[in-house]
């Protein structure tokens, strides 16, 4: 996900829908009929596959009823192995796992990464455990040597953030917005002592180690612009490649650590863009000599819509390849897809042909091959699915390693052409897999959902409907195949808004915890509709940039709105009985719906949604407040954007509104929800509200997820069912 500040090739519009970016299992036994909500969240999530570069290994990290833990296996494992042992949930994710050169040692951040758009704060980390001593950002180490991490309880080696292992076992890491590096400790007692690795005016972030260790790249962010800057261990003085007025950033290097490839965009200039107007943001991929920085362009994008920089809700990748090719991640035909470039420069060569988005991306070993997850396959459905494929650089066609109803992604390349990667089902919940060969998979299971009953989940299944404007929609529909009357339906509608709802477990945690609840729902009399509206992934660049969108004219409510009147026309659903529930961009959209169709929705649950877009257009330091009144093309750009927002239609929002949100949540500020319920209360609409102290935008604690989940449950069945679900 990319973090604040997001680069200017995106513009306000993507600024604003940026700012909504950003489990697990129960000894109980479901009951086959009627499990409860606790129950179903109880599920086990699984993120943060790594491996070191030679493959011959991996970590990732499991969320058990939010109880984090990190696990190890070989290649050649059946069983994996606990590396940490933490038992509560007390709301510090561990994240950036990074192995040592030989594997002997995992280095992983603790209370890090918490938040897509998470301002620098020194070294704090969030506390939605209500700790009175506040928690600090910490990187840890623990050994993996023996299989079993040799009975050694990790270390703990600094305060700071973004850790990176150099080939020579040094550590340089991020604090405060400069490059530090420290002693690795000998002990669990014997916390290492930092020192500022190197001065540099900017704020850093970013670093990658040369091969060789004996250099390091960093970006250096400059306000309007940015460097890629070079400090050299042996000494001199700092080297800034082919520095510009533009903005450069993901620093890779060549694999004889001679060269750095890095992508620039232009700089934004003083003036925000006005979001009514679709503009290109293209982009080129530079490379320069690591120590002279003289640089060239190798490629650049067209000054096309196309040609901008995908906006997928990650970090575009950039692979330096062993042919000396460069590969990178363009829409240039309406799809994310990869393409490669010689770094002497040439025409960029397709290598991932057809009408699907690319995802995930890893290098093998060998720098030959690349792995990737992405949604197509053989199967029906598949564009709402992910499978994962293997393409070489030699020019052959692209290999399927997974296929059928379940889902894979995140894959890790490992020697000798095996892949490790996290899948899951409509059912199954998310597992570590290793495929030996297409079509053969191991999956390690770490025993944490034994009693979790996945058969008691609903399969859900594909529709399509047809927008007013002519655009086809797709959803997932979640029904109790058993169900014999008439059910209330609820629409869903996730955030983001690069986001994707999928025939399965999501690979977000905070998706994976809506596909619970859905599922809860739909167990419980309800049908509910997962709408994958306009602005979402998975269906190509001019379905995820449309005109007229967000605060340039909200286009994508019509899509939530055609979503209700299918469920309204639906055997089986009672039409006068339809709620709304999403989160962020998606609780936006809910307080849209029922400030705009009381008539058809009765009822809602706002999670951190936006009420009033002119609340976050660029001013105080952007442009001065007064360029607004000075000029037209703003005065219109406000006027739609406050047409675009709930708080415009509040005189006709009649239906009942649950509004939750943590206050501490730095992607939607919390004076949005503040400003909603004051106004609801003065014309007095029915509305409840859940305010969870110190909690983030993404529920940090699995308890804080249960209550707000609980609270939703309720209040859509206290208003839309006639017998209320538990």
């Amino acid at each position: 996900m990319p973090r604040f500040p997001v680069p200017p090739r995106i513009g306000v519009f993507a600024v604003l829908l940026a700012a909504f970016n950003f489990g697990l299992c129960d000894s109980a036994v479901f009951a086959a009929s009627a499990p409860t909500l606790e129950q179903i969240l109880s599920y086990r999530y699984v993120n943060g596959l790594v491996s070191p570069e030679k493959g011959d290994c991996f970590a990732w990290v499991e969320n058990v009823r939010g109880v984090r833990n990190i696990w190890f296996a070989r290649s050649a494992d059946t069983v994996p192995h606990q590396l940490t042992h933490f038992t509560a949930d007390d709301g510090q994710e561990l994240t950036q796992l990074k192995f040592s050169a030989d594997g002997s040692q995992l280095f992983y951040v603790r209370g890090g990464d918490h938040d897509a758009n998470w301002p620098a704060k020194g070294n704090l980390a969030p506390d939605p455990d209500g700790n009175p001593s506040e928690p600090k950002i910490t990187i840890w180490s623990v050994a993996t040597a023996g299989r079993s991490g040799s009975g050694q309880a990790p270390v703990k080696v600094i305060e700071g953030d973004s850790p990176a292992l150099s080939s020579k076992g040094q550590i340089a890491y991020v604090n405060d917005g400069q490059i530090w590096t420290v002693q690795l400790p000998h002990g669990p007692d014997n916390a290492g002592k930092g020192q500022r690795l190197f001065f540099d005016r900017g704020k850093d972030d970013t670093p990658v180690w040369s091969p060789d260790g004996t250099h390091l790249a960093f970006v250096s962010r400059r306000d309007d612009h940015s460097f890629i800057g070079v400090f050299t261990l042996s000494g001199g003085p700092l080297v800034y490649l082919s520095p510009s007025t533009n903005k450069d950033e993901e620093p890779v290097w060549s694999p004889d650590g001679r060269s750095i490839a890095f992508v620039r965009q232009p700089s934004s200039g003083d003036a925000p863009e006005n979001f009514l107007d679709l503009k290109p943001h293209p982009f080129a991929l530079w490379t320069a000599d690591a120590s002279s920085g003289e640089g060239r362009e190798v490629w650049r994008s067209p000054d096309t819509l196309a040609g901008s920089l995908p906006d997928l809700g990650e970090d575009e990748p950039l692979f330096w390849m062993a042919d000396n090719h460069l590969v990178f991640m363009a829409e240039l035909d309406n799809w994310p897809h990869l393409y490669e470039v010689d770094t002497k420069g040439a025409e960029a060569r397709l290598l991932t042909p057809g009408n699907f988005m690319v995802e995930n991306i890893a290098m093998s070993p060998d720098r030959r091959a690349l792995v990737y997850s992405a949604n197509t396959g053989k199967t029906a459905d598949d564009d709402d699915r992910r499978h994962l494929f293997r393409v070489r650089t030699d020019g052959a066609a692209a290999e399927t390693l997974t296929s059928g109803a379940d889902l894979e992604w995140s894959p890790i390349a490992l020697a000798d052409d095996k892949v490790a990667y996290i899948g899951a089902g409509a059912q199954r919940p998310a597992t570590v897999g290793v495929l030996a060969q297409a079509g053969q998979s191991q999956v390690l299971d770490t025993g944490s959902e034994k009693d979790y009953q996945t058969s008691a989940l609903i399969v859900p299944k594909l529709v399509s409907f047809q927008s007013p404007d002519g655009l086809t929609i797709q959803g997932q529909l979640f029904r109790d195949p058993n169900a014999t009357s008439r059910q209330p339906g609820v629409i869903f509608v996730h955030g983001g808004p690069p986001r994707q709802m999928l025939l399965g477990w999501h690979y977000m945690d905070y998706y994976s915890n809506a596909y619970a609840v859905n599922q809860y729902l739909a167990m419980h009399g309800f049908t509910v509709l997962s709408v994958n509206y306009r602005l979402g992934i998975g269906y190509g660049r001019a379905f995820q940039h449309p005109e007229h969108a967000g605060p340039a004219g909200a286009a994508e409510y019509q899509d939530v709105l055609a979503g209700a009147r299918y469920l309204q026309k639906l055997d089986g659903v009672d039409a006068a009985h339809i709620g709304i529930w999403g989160g962020s961009y998606g609780g936006y959209l809910t307080g849209l719906a029922l400030a705009r169709n009381s008539d058809v929705f009765k009822a809602g649950v706002d999670f951190h949604g936006l009420s009033n877009w002119v609340l976050t257009l660029p001013k105080d330091g952007a442009v001065p407040a007064e360029w607004y009144a000075a000029d037209d093309a703003w005065k219109k750009a406000v006027a739609t954007a406050f047409a675009a927002s709930p708080d415009a239609d509040i005189a006709t929002w009649k239906s009942p509104v649950l509004l939750i949100q943590g206050d501490d949540d730095r992607n939607v500020p919390f004076d949005q929800t503040v400003e909603l319920a004051h106004r609801l209360e003065q014309q007095k609409t029915p509305f409840e509200e859940l305010v969870i102290p110190n909690e983030i935008h993404g529920f940090l604690r699995w308890a804080n997820w249960l209550r707000a989940d609980e609270a939703t449950v309720q209040f859509l069945s206290r208003h839309l069912l006639a017998q209320p679900a538990p």
